[in-house]
Parts: structure tokens; sequence; C-alpha cells
């Protein structure tokens, strides 16, 4: 999802990279936990929605890439969401998610967790090379009004953890009654 935080998404923003670094290393943590102990059964097993735990880790896991190598790095779009122009065109909700979903069902669950780790560990490494002044600067130099560019940050990472660990938690519910 290719997520702008506006500033009724979010109570306040981080003040510092410190906080900021805290908030997203909570939210993962929280992933982490939620995911910890579950079977390789339970981890592919799709929920209601159609998605698995596995389809949700591998969905944080393209727009970390997206974050790190195109909204906070200089590559374009298509090539850090490895879509196509007319895939990159189309909205997160209305069929690029479920285009990288679909490209995704089918790999190991192996490769899904180590590709996890990895990029959450490079978001860390990305952030933690910045400074906190540039994360505040217009996302949008010449439409200031979209906000900063750490509104990109939060929605990619913390904000995003958020939101897919609690389809996890409903998924795990779900695959766990059967």
């Amino acid at each position: 999802m290719d997520t702008e935080l506006t500033e009724n998404d979010s109570p306040s923003l981080p003040q510092n990279k410190a906080e900021l670094m805290a908030r997203l290393q909570r939210e993962w943590a929280a992933v982490e936990q939620a995911i910890s102990g579950l079977t390789e059964a339970q981890m592919v097993a799709p929920g209601e929605e159609g998605w698995s735990v596995k389809d949700h880790l591998a969905h944080l896991t393209h727009w970390e890439q997206i974050l790190v190598l195109s909204q906070l790095g200089d590559r374009p779009f298509v090539e850090a969401a490895n879509v196509d122009d007319e895939t990159a065109r189309l909205p997160p909700e209305g069929g690029l998610n479920e285009s990288m979903q679909q490209r995704d069902k089918d790999r190991p669950l192996a490769e899904v967790l180590a590709d996890s780790r990895r990029s959450h560990q490079q978001v860390l490494d990305t952030l933690d090379g910045m400074d906190f002044a540039y994360l505040m600067r217009p996302r949008y130099p010449d439409d200031p009004d979209r906000g900063p560019l750490i509104n990109w940050v939060i929605g990619n990472t913390y904000e995003h953890y958020r939101e897919h660990r609690e389809y996890i938690q409903t998924v795990i519910r779900q695959v766990s009654k059967d």
C-alpha cells in the first residue's frame, strides 16, 4: 500500500529519529510476536479474505522496498515495485497489491520470511544513515502541501506494520479454528 499519512491519521509525528526508530521497532516486534510459534501450515493457509500470513509478510516487504528504493532512494517506482508501467498505475487497493500478491503466492515460506527480515533490516539501516531533518522536508518540493517525507516512512513502516499485524491476527484466528 503506497501509504501516505495525513496529520489526521497519526496522533503526532515523531519528534526525532530516536522516536521514529523506537516506534518502528516496537511495531515490527509486535508483528514478529504475532507470527512466532506458527506452523508452516498456519503461515500459508489463506484466511477468509484470501491472503495468508505469508502473503501479508510479502506485502510488507514489497512496500518497505518501495520506500527504501524509490521514496527514499532514486529508483523509479516500477523498478522498486518490480511491476510493469500498467500495473504501477493501478491504485494499491484497486489491483496493485493483488498483482504483487499473485506474483508471490507460490514463493516458499522460508524465502518470504528471509526476505521480510532482510528488508526490515535494510529499512533500519537506511533510516539510521539519514538525517532526521531530511525526513522532515517536503516529499514533493513542488507541492509542499502534500507533507513531509516522513509521512511516507511512517505509512510504509510502523503504521503499515500495525495494520497488517491486525490482518495477520485475524487470519491466525480463522485458520486456527479449522
